[in-house]
């Protein structure tokens, strides 16, 4: 028998009362029902509950716009269960606190990366996967920046340890963790080489940090990054194209140089023979996760403050080159998907 303190949730004007007399409150986040291309995002409202042990209340004003969503949103990275939220990155402030919460405070502005269920006007988040933003640091920046930078982080610091004179390639080097690769990598002391699709891009990619930028619709990679470092190769490559381009990166490094390939945004790599890195100069291949990088709250604060203070310290300026409505997602991820962004993208509850 129904309950008559809870109208039935069918019906629309009851149901922020019918929510709220539960502890629930309605909020709307962009879901997928099925695997698919952009069509099968969807704004809908779902419901917000009280936080529990560990957990907060998280209101939302920005959040972030990466390749990742696109790859969990075709099924590349399956998720846990479908519908899901995707979003793997925002920024907001805190509303609620669950027990044995005691790092944040209610109205701490926070920011986290790499916890699905980004898309969201209000969602609850564990604790151990929030950081709070320093001052200086906004949120709708830390939606632009948080994931990007950590990854531009571990990428320089921990994937490859980046040195002064280092020559390194950097692909999309007009896109948001691209942008912030090149002036980190640029105050470390490398002579940067960007890849880009546009002389437009190549502007941008040279007003921040870097020395060479190569037109990859139009120019052979490797014989280009073989000119410019005098025949040697580059250190390291950063690598987030994938299939299209891991021949040419591997063909561009100089011997014992690294290959770090962090993304797909072309296709997965095919299988290959690994004697192939003894042919072409014992060379080292990874393929890091930001997701391994930030698992322990050790390595989220040391990545976080590192990343903080290049902001503040004015190495690392944050380039966010368009806003969407977060209900118009399937718009700033059809842009993304077509390489028409450039830096990073901020979707706006």
């Amino acid at each position: 028998m129904a309950n008559p303190h809870y109208p039935v949730l069918a019906d629309v004007g009851h149901e922020d009362l019918a929510y709220a007399l539960q502890g629930l409150s309605m909020s709307h986040a962009i879901r997928i029902h099925t695997y698919g291309g952009a069509e099968v995002l969807r704004w809908e409202q779902v419901r917000v509950g009280q936080p529990g042990p560990g957990q907060v209340r998280l209101q939302q004003t920005a959040c972030g716009l990466n390749y990742i969503d696109i790859y969990q949103r075709t099924g590349l990275y399956p998720l846990d269960a479908l519908p899901a939220v995707l979003g793997m990155e925002a920024a907001g402030v805190v509303e609620a606190l669950g027990d044995g919460v005691d790092q944040f405070e209610v109205g701490d502005r926070v920011a986290y990366a790499m916890c699905p269920g980004g898309y969201a006007e209000t969602r609850l988040i564990g604790s151990e996967h929030l950081v709070k933003l320093p001052e200086p640091v906004g949120e709708r920046q830390a939606a632009a920046v948080m994931l990007k930078g950590l990854t531009a982080y571990y990428l320089l610091f921990r994937s490859y340890a980046v040195q002064p004179g280092d020559p390194i390639l950097v692909y999309a080097a007009a896109g948001g963790v691209g942008l912030l690769l090149c002036q980190w990598a640029k105050h470390l002391g490398a002579t940067v080489i960007g890849c880009v699709g546009s002389e437009e891009k190549a502007t941008l990619a040279q007003a921040n940090g870097c020395d060479h930028t190569l037109l990859y619709r139009h120019e052979d990679i490797a014989t280009r990054v073989r000119e410019l470092t005098g025949g040697e190769g580059v250190a390291a490559a950063y690598d987030s194209i994938g299939r299209a381009t891991f021949m040419a990166s591997l063909d561009a490094l100089r011997p014992f140089g690294v290959l770090v390939s962090y993304g797909n945004a072309s296709v997965l790599i095919e299988p290959f023979d690994p004697a192939l890195l003894t042919t072409k100069g014992s060379l080292f291949l990874t393929r890091p996760s930001l997701a391994t990088h930030v698992a322990t709250r050790a390595l989220l604060d040391d990545a976080a403050a590192a990343l903080f203070g290049a902001i503040n310290d004015g190495l690392l300026h944050i380039q966010i080159g368009q806003d969407y409505a977060l209900a118009d997602v399937a718009s700033a991820q059809r842009a993304l998907e077509a390489r028409r962004t450039t830096g990073s993208t901020v979707l706006l509850p």
